[in-house]
């Protein structure tokens, strides 16, 4: 079933290859901002990271009830499932590795319920069974281990209801929003209070009545956002509901009409995302929105709200837009579980947290996971470079008719590193058996060495260069991979130094290297070599000392990096690829290897820690750059389109190489001369 759920979504990349990204060029709105004017008041909120898990739900599932189950783990209850049928399973979902665990049955199949957690219990409040009804179910705790629970009636509401919201605040439940069934009236917009969830009263009255909205307490109140209105069609409301005051007051307007939003506090902050609008409110907000059905589009946007200005700010999008999920909150992460996409149910599990990392709401780039830089791609199957900036969009690329190659081309570049402050790139023609610094903007070849398509090892020649770095004091380091050498060249095209032994092709130190495909610079002068044959990784000094070396159970190393103190990261190039964390000893420290779904990699060539805290990794064959959160496994960024190769904007194709360059001319993850 698990295996099912993750065709599903596989299936949804492959006919929405596009969907996973923000639509790119200088056209395109910022990353996560509309059209429309940015709130001031929402400024100082941070963006999120957002991201669609490795792993999913065992069967596509909307309408759900959704809380948090204490400790890693959320529960799910009940659902619409892609049949159309009313479920009444209550799973466990581990968040930390997606095991999906039968924890309990509720006594009626539901969908379109509403539910929360009080005290020890779990309240779910109506819902359609198909019919709607007034029952309150009530489940006892329980998590993965314990024995299963079956829901019972516990009490009942004043009238039936569906498509409502639930919320707990302090000692007392409240009941908003959603109808009997029938079209909405006035009896619908009551808003209900009970003291212990099976006996009910009227608190207020909704200015607005709603089915389907998004709710959210904070500061003691309860803010409601949007929904399907008495017209059958969503509403733009922001509807405050005070307690203590027993009011409810129409306060503020949505960016675009929702219904089916998910709202959730994280880090203090009310966040809302996903939903589904009309097709003409979607357009003319400017917001890149996916077809939901029945003239709705489903929405991607992640907004903050700011309580004191009632204004919105956009702080990201969701990988895979939906409607009617269920979100709930674990530690500081909001975990938005099923929804629809295209009026059709969802296996997919997202997740999205504030990260200051990822820039700020309302701000272009919010929801970047290299916020504030520009990000190099090395597209070799394009033979091109390509500059994005954090709203993805092309700001910079080589070559141009304006910024002609190379005379003899420039071809099959397997990577590129910004050098000299960010004022020049050095890059590797890998089977041009090249390597060519060009100045940045300009695209001026400063610097070359090599002779193109003829590969050797006399001086001056190269055979499948790989991985060169301009080092401090001038000098260019590259792994020559099938001379099997890590060369020092010279300003002046003279070799300066040379660590292994030309043709001796094995793991053998200090005199022999097996195929090196990547000599990281370190910061203390040495380099980290990679070698296919053998899956070695080890430090030399410039003179050709060996300082350790480890074998990894890997299939094929790929350009190690230094991320810490005895912390080491390198890709595994195969299928399916992955991402290994490791120490000097040879222990694994962490392992990231999907082998389906949407995170599954195909020969990424490399990875590096980005100083947001995701991994940024080339996935050459799935022709993609992506990010993934290391902490969830998540995919929370991605630029290409799944194993489509193209050269029209948003696609890439074999992607070998990337850098990160911040405005001040550093690149933070590698040292520079």
């Amino acid at each position: 079933m698990l295996i099912a759920g993750v065709l599903g979504i596989v299936a949804w990349f492959l006919k929405h290859p596009g969907d996973l990204k923000i639509p790119t060029g200088p056209e395109t709105p910022a990353r996560g901002v509309s059209k429309a004017s940015v709130p001031s008041g929402s400024a100082g909120a941070p963006a999120v990271e957002a991201g669609i898990l490795p792993w999913s739900l065992a069967a596509p599932l909307s309408r759900e009830v959704v809380l948090s189950g204490g400790g890693g783990d959320v529960l799910i209850f009940g659902g619409l499932t892609s049949g159309g049928r009313s479920a009444r399973g209550i799973y466990s979902l581990d968040t930390t590795n997606g095991r999906l665990t039968l924890v309990g049955n509720l006594a009626t199949p539901l969908h379109d319920a509403s539910g929360v957690r009080f005290g020890n219990r779990y309240l779910i409040f109506g819902g359609g069974s198909p019919d709607t009804v007034d029952s309150v179910e009530s489940v006892e705790g329980t998590a993965n281990g314990q024995r299963q629970q079956r829901g019972r009636l516990f009490g009942r509401l004043p009238r039936p209801r569906s498509d409502s919201a639930a919320v707990v605040i302090g000692n007392a439940v409240y009941v908003l929003g959603g109808n009997s069934g029938t079209k909405l009236s006035k009896a619908d917009s009551a808003v209900l209070v009970s003291a212990d969830g099976s006996q009910f009263t009227r608190l207020a009255e909704l200015p607005v009545p709603v089915r389907y909205p998004a709710v959210a307490a904070a500061g003691g109140l309860i803010y409601l956002f949007g929904g399907l209105g008495a017209g059958g069609a969503p509403v733009s409301a922001v509807q405050v509901i005070n307690p203590k005051k027993g009011s409810a007051h129409l306060v503020g307007k949505l960016p675009l009409p929702l219904e089916g939003a998910s709202a959730a506090v994280a880090g203090g902050r009310i966040y809302l995302a996903g939903g589904a609008t009309s097709e003409s409110a979607a357009a003319a907000a400017g917001y890149a929105a996916a077809r939901s059905g029945s003239h709705l589009v489903t929405v991607a946007t992640v907004w903050s709200f700011d309580r004191n200005s009632n204004s919105f700010a956009a702080a990201g999008r969701l990988p895979m837009p939906v409607a009617n999920g269920a979100a709930a909150v674990v530690g500081n992460r909001i975990w938005l579980v099923g929804g629809e996409y295209e009026g059709t149910p969802v296996s997919a599990v997202q997740m999205f947290t504030p990260n200051r990392g990822f820039g700020v709401a309302g701000r272009p780039g919010a929801g970047s996971p290299y916020h504030g830089g520009r990000l190099l791609v090395a597209d070799r199957g394009n033979n091109r470079l390509l500059l994005l900036d954090d709203s993805d969009r092309i700001v910079w690329r080589y070559p141009t008719p304006s910024e002609p190659p190379p005379p003899n081309g420039f071809y099959f570049p397997d990577d590129a590193f910004f050098v000299r402050g960010g004022k020049s790139i050095i890059s590797n023609q890998e089977q041009n058996d090249t390597i060519v610094e060009i100045g940045f903007p300009s695209g001026k070849v400063l610097w070359s060495y090599g002779h193109p398509g003829k590969r050797g090892s006399a001086p001056g020649y190269l055979y499948e260069p790989d991985d060169a770095y301009r080092l401090p004091g001038g000098r260019v380091a590259v792994a020559d991979a099938y001379n099997c050498r890590v060369l020092i060249i010279n300003e002046n095209g003279s070799t300066a130094g040379q660590i292994g032994t030309t043709g001796l092709c094995r793991h053998d130190p200090p005199a022999g290297l097996g195929e090196p495909n990547g000599a990281t610079p370190l910061s203390n002068g040495d380099f980290l070599i990679s070698e296919i044959r053998g899956s070695w990784i080890s430090e030399y000094t410039p003179a050709g000392k060996l300082v350790w070396d480890v074998q990894l159970p890997i299939a094929y190393p790929s350009d190690p990096q230094q991320i810490g103190p005895d912390r080491y990261l390198v890709a595994d190039y195969t299928k399916p690829g992955g991402v290994v964390e490791f120490n000097r000893a040879g222990k694994i420290l962490y392992r990231y290897r999907p082998r389906s779904g949407p995170g599954m990699l195909d020969h990424p060539s490399l990875v590096e820690l980005l100083p947001s805290g995701t991994f940024m990794i080339n996935d050459d064959y799935n022709d993609r750059m992506v990010a993934i959160d290391p902490r969830t496994g998540a995919l929370v960024w991605q630029y290409g389109a799944s194993g489509r190769a193209g050269r029209a904007v948003g696609l890439l194709s074999k992607p070998d190489g990337f850098d990160l360059l911040m405005p001040d001319g550093t690149t933070p993850t590698h040292i520079q001369g």
